[in-house]
């Protein structure tokens, strides 16, 4: 693993020409995802900004140019009619005030209430002092029509000194009833508790001030940070979502990083949210994390999500050819029998190219449909031609539990977190539909009740699937989608 030093790491991108050879050596790589969006050179970690927007969906990701490392960090732009083919548009939001000097953070969009067709985008300057010392600015960059920004000379405030250096990832809200603007953001108390703080606005931009912790009862210790907070109201309930760090769950293997939800109700006069039930998972699988709602969707029964397909704190095998990360496929939420699902979107179909018949080899890039007519369900997928290895699906009848164990493949990573994800699901196993892109899987069960999401390297030799039962199979290849342009 290379070791980079700090000022390789933060070091400002002046010109495209700085990472052209980086990005042709990229470009060649096996791994390389088809209808994922991607960096076009080096990392990318959070989604941000994620909006709809007179008739356009722009979606941002934290983009470190340099390679896969979390060094100096911009604000990179892509944009799609329909949520499945997407086309890069370049860098937003550069560092490059005192403000931001070592990394424009992540963030939200919103659309702002004028007639010019101002996109606002809120983002976590992060700024260091000689000593390293941290200190978290919340900034403002509008995005007009044509695509320019403009960014705010000030920040809209900084960091509050009741709780610790780990204050980001502002969420910006409107609530319509009380005619106010909300900004959340992630934050760690001063005894290590991982929190959200809460500032309030009558305006936009200006007069905010610090409204003060917001309290979950009993979450008072449940993890030390809490990133990339959100309150959505989906089918008139209020949802929590949030991303607790340094948290052992159950099922989870030795993850120590999550990305989860609490339904419940929010009371923003006395900054409450009450819980209705328990911590859920988000995503059971390996690599999810950083989830973010669209802004202005305009459907209040979904809504519409986004993931870094990866997490803190770990190492994939394209770390090795200076690149790493990609996002989700965006998913449609609905809350269902008191638990939010997570559906592909209808319109991926537009991806299938042609349906092939299942003869046991494996497309890299495919969407399968499994029909499971009852009783215990086991599926490998990407074994060598003998059916040995690969990444185990199994469901068990008998307790409802599915597994998914990727311990077969032979490029293994991150073994310290655990090679098996399970969960119990509430009714039996009728029907999984997974997509399957050159470095990822996203296993879809039951049509929403759970989703598994993982990075995956298989070799040449890892083609095959096995399937245990007499469930049916479709498969069909699938088009690429995101026009992986060279744009700086």
């Amino acid at each position: 693993m290379r070791e980079w030093t700090k000022e390789e790491k933060y070091r400002v991108l002046k010109t495209k020409e700085e990472i052209a050879g980086l990005r042709e050596r990229i470009v060649e790589s096996d791994y390389r995802q088809t209808f994922h969006i991607q960096p076009t050179t080096g990392l990318l970690n959070d989604p941000n900004g994620f909006v709809w927007h007179d008739g356009l969906w722009h979606l941002f990701y934290q983009w470190c140019p340099w390679g896969a490392v979390h060094g100096l960090k911009y604000w990179y732009h892509t944009t799609s009619k329909n949520l499945v083919t997407w086309e890069n548009k370049g860098v937003c939001i550069r560092p490059d005030t005192e403000y931001d000097n070592k990394g424009a953070y992540s963030g939200s969009a919103f659309i702002v209430p004028n007639k010019n067709g101002d996109i606002a985008l809120f983002y976590t300057g992060n700024h260091r002092e000689e000593d390293w010392t941290r200190i978290s600015y919340t900034c403002t960059v509008i995005l007009d029509k044509d695509g320019k920004t403009n960014k705010a000379e000030k920040p809209l405030f900084g960091p509050s000194p009741e709780f610790t250096e780990h204050q980001r990832d502002p969420k910006i809200l409107y609530i319509k009833e009380r005619n106010k603007y909300y900004i959340v953001i992630g934050a760690q108390t001063k005894n290590k508790k991982g929190t959200v703080i809460v500032y309030e606005s009558d305006k936009l931009f200006e007069e905010w001030k610090f409204a003060g912790e917001l309290k979950v009862p009993g979450f008072e210790d449940f993890g030390d940070m809490w990133e990339c907070p959100s309150i959505e109201n989906i089918g008139g309930k209020d949802v929590l979502i949030f991303c607790p760090q340094h948290l052992n769950l159950p099922r989870r293997g030795n993850a120590i990083h999550h990305n989860g939800y609490i339904l419940g109700t929010m009371d923003w006069d006395n900054l409450v949210f009450i819980p209705d039930g328990s911590f859920h998972v988000l995503d059971f699988g390996y690599d999810s994390y950083a989830a973010e709602c669209a802004a202005n969707i305009q459907d209040s029964d979904k809504a519409v999500l986004v993931a870094w397909m990866g997490l803190p704190d770990s190492a994939y095998p394209t770390d090795e050819e200076d690149w790493s990360g990609c996002l989700t496929l965006p998913r449609e939420l609905k809350i269902r029998n008191r638990r939010l699902i997570q559906k592909p979107l209808d319109c991926l179909v537009e991806l299938r190219e042609q349906e092939i018949e299942p003869t046991g080899e494996l497309p890299r890039v495919c969407e399968m449909e499994i029909e499971n007519p009852g009783g215990d369900l086991e599926l490998k997928l990407f074994t060598k031609a003998d059916g040995s290895g690969g990444l185990t699906i199994k469901y068990t009848d008998s307790d409802k539990m599915i597994s998914v164990n990727r311990g077969g493949l032979d490029n293994q990573f991150n073994e310290e977190q655990g090679q098996i994800r399970e969960h119990l699901i509430d009714f039996s196993l009728s029907h999984l539909r997974i997509y399957i892109d050159r470095s990822s899987v996203e296993i879809f069960v039951n049509n929403g009740d759970a989703v598994f999401t993982s990075r995956v390297f298989p070799t040449k030799e890892e083609i095959g699937f096995v399937l245990s039962n007499n469930a049916t199979v479709k498969i069909w290849k699938l088009k690429p989608a995101v026009k992986d342009d060279f744009v700086v």
